[in-house]
């Protein structure tokens, strides 16, 4: 399933790529998104991170989601959007980054995870999600994701 984003913008020189995995799940039947703190500032988000070496785009994004949420399951192959925001790095310069987002059907959510003491997680329905989410267009592309997810269903 492909959602166009409405902030996609081609990665150019001084944009950093991520890769973001939309952890979701449906229980009875009700669609329902898995999001994570920020580690600094605790803002609530996807799992998403830099590019692994020797790995898919898909395969980073489900890295991540394993790495951040303690949660895997199956990766769509194709990014369902992106997004583009302000990463603050360590040594406190700002870095604009694109994030390829992958949905990612949670099947399996681990006990314990690598960062499990340095996030809180919440699922959430698609409007509490919405409301929680800081950045919009973050928020369009969950939106775009639901919408087009109840009309394949």
């Amino acid at each position: 399933m492909r959602v166009a984003s409405a902030s996609f913008v081609t990665a150019k020189k001084n944009c950093s790529v991520q890769y973001g995995a939309l952890p979701y799940r449906v229980v009875d039947g009700r669609l329902e998104i898995l999001l994570i703190t920020t580690l600094r500032s605790r803002r609530w988000i996807i799992p998403k991170g830099w590019p692994i070496t020797g790995q898919t785009p898909q395969a980073s994004a489900a890295r991540e989601a394993l790495e951040e949420a303690g949660v895997c399951g199956e990766i769509e192959r194709k990014a369902i959007g992106s997004f583009r925001y302000f990463k603050q790095l360590k040594n406190g310069n700002m870095t604009p980054c694109s994030v390829e987002v992958f949905a990612l059907k949670v099947t399996q959510q681990r006990k314990t995870w690598a960062e499990k003491a340095s996030r809180e997680l919440r699922w959430c329905s698609v409007d509490q999600a919405l409301a929680a989410i800081s950045e919009t267009p973050l928020r369009q592309l969950v939106t775009k994701f639901a919408t087009a997810l109840a009309a394949a269903s």
